[in-house]
């Protein structure tokens, strides 16, 4: 099953991070021969004098903004050396403004260079950080598949590491005395502060799970974990945060319990039914129980031997095309019927990459429940 708990990941990451500020060395020769050429033809056939300087001065600076320091260097020294050689036959008269034209020339373009160089210095620090992230955000997360006693989870979790900073996207499922429990959430934000938030819920989960009886003290312990960081960040002058999250009891029988805590809703696929799961509608995410006066309560739903549910984050669902317009994830899993359920979660990271073209601009996680009795059939 697809997922990207790999150790090299963050080695493959930094990568391509050097390459993005790479341009292709025919582009560069494209621009600085052919935009030398076009100067000094103009000047030839308007038959007035050709001074390069003011319009060849622009290369390098331009370099300095997308490629590598080596590219700039040549872009650098191929314009000092062509406005150089362009004043050689002036008069001895305009000595002195050709001298300035020169330095000139040899400032802006030394500026462009040490401009790459702290650009593409900038870069690789953002991507070794950034890396870093992913990596610690791999390590809270178990790697599928995971089991329990009553069920077979696989999945998948696709950070996104060419963004500047990755997300809080987090899962897992237990096995306790009441049944497995099962919890899938998003941190409100990105970066470090969120994975902090991200691993202070995750670490209540897995206490709460086997040590509550009941799916509402899980909850509420969760609630409790994430006004607990909150307090601790706003004393180091960090931002408060909220977590979406979808909590779920499964025990033996053909019913499962939910709640919902203002995350994306789960799916049931059942033959070649497919729908959402719960019918309520969701609760405030966790950090949020103090602005409603209701308190989050449990929905049972139908989760029958041979079913499926299909959980998820809302890089899921928010994914957007070209055109601007989200993945229809309600709409496609109608058409999974005769996917096999170990091939959802991959089903998903296949049309979502069509989707994006490539392109996901935030976290994803799928979590694909099938009962262990069933496993066979997989």
């Amino acid at each position: 099953m697809h997922a990207t708990n790999d150790p090299d990941a963050p080695d493959a990451a930094r990568s391509r991070g050097s390459r993005a500020g790479s341009l292709p060395w025919r582009i560069v020769w494209f621009w600085l021969v052919g935009f030398t050429l076009v100067l000094a033809l103009t000047g030839l056939l308007l038959g007035r004098e050709t001074r390069l300087a003011p319009f060849l001065i622009v290369l390098p600076a331009l370099f300095a903004g997308r490629g590598t320091v080596r590219q700039t260097v040549v872009a650098a020294v191929w314009v000092d050396l062509v406005v150089i050689a362009s004043l050689i036959d002036t008069p001895l008269d305009t000595l002195a403004a050709d001298v300035g034209v020169v330095v000139f020339a040899l400032v802006f373009t030394g500026l462009s260079v040490a401009g790459a160089a702290q650009r593409v210095r900038r870069e690789g620090e953002i991507a070794r950080l950034r890396s870093a992230a992913a990596a610690l955000q791999r390590q809270i997360l178990r790697p599928f598949p995971l089991l329990t006693d009553d069920l077979l989870v696989q999945g998948l979790y696709e950070p996104v590491e060419e963004d500047s900073r990755v997300g809080g996207d987090i899962y897992e499922v237990v096995d306790s005395p009441y049944g497995s429990r099962v919890f899938i959430g998003d941190v409100q934000g990105k970066g470090l502060s969120a994975i902090s938030a991200a691993f202070a819920v995750l670490t209540a989960f897995r206490e709460a799970a086997v040590s509550e009886p009941t799916l509402t003290a899980v909850v509420d312990a969760l609630e409790n974990s994430v006004l607990r960081h909150n307090s601790f960040a706003a004393q180091a002058g960090e931002r408060e945060r909220f977590v979406t999250a979808l909590v779920l009891g499964i025990g033996s029988g053909p019913e499962a319990q939910a709640i919902n805590c203002g995350h994306v809703e789960p799916y049931i696929l059942h033959g070649d039914q497919a729908g959402p799961a719960l019918r309520h509608e969701p609760s405030v995410p966790l950090g949020l129980a103090s602005l409603t006066p209701e308190p989050r309560t449990v929905e049972w739903f139908d989760f029958p031997p041979g079913s499926t549910l299909l959980l998820c984050t809302d890089g899921v669902t928010e994914a957007r095309n070209a055109e601007g317009a989200f993945y229809p994830l309600e709409e496609r899993v109608t058409r999974w019927g005769e996917v096999a359920p170990r091939d959802i979660a991959r089903t998903v990271h296949r049309e979502l990459q069509q989707h994006t073209g490539g392109r996901p601009t935030d976290d994803t996680a799928v979590l694909v429940l099938r009962r262990r009795a069933d496993t066979g059939s997989d």
